[in-house]
């Protein structure tokens, strides 16, 4: 068994895969179902194919999406082969018509003041957690104005993080991404935001410069909420993954291009 923010998973003999949602939303399962299906015929890479929903009981069931999770694979990993693949599925994603999402994913966008309001309160709690070295660039990044709001939004995964990015272990491809229930049509910086926090200066450049300051920012936010999901749940991948990231993302008081 896993489980995450929002669901626990179980494997089956092997080969299925029965996800149960800790707040069940009937209508958002079976609508996930099917998103699933448009996503499987757009992405270069496997995604979940459901076998069976059982939406008011907050189940869905799907066939095994080989591959281990990125996070809990040695950081050597995470290659310019993964990079280049998920930039594959990011622009994959994006030139499928609008049309194809219709119906399947809402707009999920936040003022990033309210990103910023949030990422201040996790701090509070997690400050003892923080290495001294680093403390100085969080509170001046926490005390600084953040970006200007999206004005653009584009159909998205919504939670890119490595742990939702399949591996082979022996070779590094990418097998496969997992867990698509918050997409939506959202900031095309967030995605990238994650991919920069969990891959490092070698996402940079997936992100195009007009979207570089929001994706830095909303990297540095999902750092400290990871930190504390880390340190709360006892997942130690996750708050040491946080810990790897400020290494670039907490280094210069007060820049947050992350260049």
């Amino acid at each position: 068994m896993n489980e995450g923010l929002d669901h626990v998973v179980h494997e089956v003999n092997g080969e299925l895969i029965v996800r149960f949602s800790k707040e069940p939303d009937p209508a958002g399962i079976e609508r996930e179902a099917r998103l699933l299906a448009a996503v499987a015929a757009v992405s270069p890479v496997p995604v979940p194919s459901p076998v069976f929903v059982l939406a008011e009981r907050g189940y869905l069931g799907y066939f095994k999406v080989p591959g281990v999770p990125l996070l809990e694979l040695p950081r050597d990993l995470r290659s310019a082969q993964v990079v280049d693949t998920l930039a594959g599925v990011l622009a994959a994603l994006r030139a499928a018509p609008v049309a194809r999402w219709a119906g399947l994913a809402e707009v999920d966008v936040l003022p990033l003041a309210e990103w910023l309001g949030e990422a201040v309160s996790t701090y509070a709690a997690v400050a003892d957690h923080v290495p001294a070295t680093h403390r100085g660039a969080v509170e001046a990044f926490l005390a600084a104005r953040p970006p200007d709001d999206v004005e653009d939004v584009v159909f998205s995964h919504n939670d890119l993080g490595v742990e939702h990015v399949l591996v082979d272990p022996a070779s590094g491809a990418v097998t496969g991404i997992i867990d698509w229930s918050d997409a939506a049509f959202a900031d095309p910086a967030y995605d990238l935001g994650l991919l920069y926090r969990d891959l490092g200066p070698a996402a940079l450049p997936l992100i195009d410069e007009p979207l570089r300051d929001r994706a830095a920012f909303y990297a540095r936010c999902k750092l400290l909420e990871d930190l504390a999901y880390g340190v709360e749940s006892g997942r130690a991948a996750y708050a040491e993954n946080a810990y790897a990231a400020m290494n670039w993302l907490f280094t210069r008081a007060g820049d947050r291009s992350g260049r």
